[in-house]
């Protein structure tokens, strides 16, 4: 949302959420004609290709570098379905910083339409968002949340000679033609079995978008009120749609007012080892010790089971069933006894956790997240090694204070509307230092502290990935 000043000059105060009317089924809404052929392909599609690269460029010299662009464009991949068996052997999105539309000279009144969220940048955010300390700006890899990022260019790929070959077109042309430089680059690589590096398996809960085409799975969407699902509605995650308080989001002026969305990076270093270590030492004294502090921590068994279907053990005819495995609800566990509310997964999507109106809340801060793992397995029993290893989290959306925002600052950063105090999120909250906590509730509450941090922010950057038709513009303004 824009925030625009109101009639004294001053900027009206932010609501943290948006009120909305009581669930409406799909048949009560028109369903969304979605132009999948002008949406970027990562935004309603999660690529199976096995490799990745996260590639920040500095553009040195505009005309070239919107040469380059317009010779990219053929290969920037879009939402329409692949034909069965024809799979390309990459793809290619394309993501800008702020900085990055002003550098390729998009118009000053456009640029002004933007939401100030995006204009300022995440690093000028990081407190909000709890990246302090070791995860502060200052404390960011080289390029990023400086203002010298200014394309992210992301690749997917089926091996890694074809991942080297995009990597180095993008170094090499970019560099001899004198249009751009790489400042920044993570390659990522997705691990066994789907597993983070923490051992779970990883994005099981991503939201069903009406108009995709796409089946969603039961858990997936909202609580369509008759005791099933419906799909999210479009405008949550790409611009030009309605949303679930059934108007258009507000969006930038055109060309970027359809088919686009907001980009959200950050790279998460994971301290693989420090986890395994409170595990051990803790859930000796956890009565279900470690395997179920493990679970209580993240909400889930490693292999996906979540805890509010099967509580004491994994079920491996849950993980394994599609219409299962994410199907579940949070109404009949009010004191968190088999999912805790400080838990991982029940602290970035409530569901209709108490307190979250059945789970109207929670509707209009939805994300769709497009993580990758990184680095090396840390074998087991192996004390750090200090390598990088971690997680890029990507996500979209269509307001970043409202959704991805809402999410880090109020639900992973504060315990507040949890009942959880002071608490951070367990697994990804950075607490100042070691003294951090969870309780987990019981016959006897068991306390899992001191809990230092699991994870450390790398850096990050807000970014706007417009559509192929954008796309198109930017290459001849």
């Amino acid at each position: 949302m824009n925030d625009r000043k109101n009639e004294s000059g001053a900027r009206p105060e932010r609501k943290l959420f948006s009120a909305r009317p009581p669930n409406l089924s799909r048949r009560d809404r028109e369903q969304a004609d979605v132009d999948v052929s002008d949406i970027q392909g990562n935004v309603l599609r999660g690529y199976s290709h096995q490799k990745a690269a996260y590639i920040f460029l500095r553009i040195d010299d505009v005309e070239k570098a919107k040469a380059l662009l317009a010779d990219m464009l053929p290969r920037v991949m879009s939402g329409s379905p692949w034909a069965q068996g024809e799979a390309p052997a990459t793809a290619i999105q394309v993501g800008f910083t702020y900085a990055g539309l002003e550098r390729v000279g998009v118009p000053a009144e456009i640029l002004a339409t933007f939401p100030d969220d995006f204009r300022g940048g995440m690093a000028a955010r990081a407190d909000a968002l709890g990246d302090r300390g070791p995860s502060a700006p200052e404390e960011w890899e080289e390029g990023l949340g400086t203002g010298d990022a200014h394309v992210l260019v992301t690749v997917w790929a089926v091996d890694n000679a074809h991942l080297d070959a995009v990597r180095e077109e993008l170094r090499d042309v970019g560099a001899t033609a004198g249009a751009t430089t790489v400042i920044n680059e993570t390659r990522a690589e997705a691990l066994d079995q789907g597993r983070d590096h923490f051992g779970f398996f990883d994005g099981i809960a991503q939201p069903a978008v009406e108009g995709t085409g796409v089946a969603g799975r039961p858990g997936d969407g909202q609580p369509d009120g008759a005791g099933g699902w419906r799909d999210v509605a479009t405008g949550e995650f790409l611009l030009g749609y309605v949303d679930e308080d059934g108007g258009l989001p507000d969006a930038p002026a055109a060309p970027f007012d359809r088919n686009g969305t907001f980009m959200v990076y950050r790279k998460l270093h994971t301290h693989t080892a420090a986890f395994r270590r409170v595990l051990e030492e803790q859930g000796a004294r956890y009565p279900g010790g470690p395997d179920k502090l493990a679970a209580k921590i993240v909400g889930r068994w490693p292999d996906g089971t979540p805890i509010s279907v099967s509580p004491d053990a994994p079920d491996a005819d849950v993980s394994s069933d599609p219409a299962r495995i994410n199907d579940f609800s949070y109404e009949d566990d009010p004191s968190g006894l088999r999912c805790p509310a400080g838990s991982h997964i029940r602290r970035v999507h409530p569901r209709d956790s108490e307190g979250f109106f059945g789970g109207r809340l929670t509707n209009r801060h939805r994300i769709i997240r497009r993580g990758r793992t990184y680095g090396p397995v840390l074998p087991e029993g192996a004390e750090d090694d200090g390598a990088e290893r971690g997680l890029v989290f990507v996500c979209f959306n269509t307001s970043i204070w409202r959704q991805f925002e809402t999410v880090q600052s109020l639900w992973v950063d504060d315990g507040d509307p949890f009942g959880q105090g002071n608490d951070k999120d367990p697994l990804i909250g950075c607490p100042a230092d070691d003294s951090g906590k969870m309780t987990i509730p019981g016959d006897l509450p068991f306390f899992l502290s001191p809990l230092p941090r699991f994870v450390t922010m790398r850096g990050g950057e807000y970014l706007f990935q417009p559509s192929i038709n954008a796309l198109r513009w930017l290459s001849h303004l």
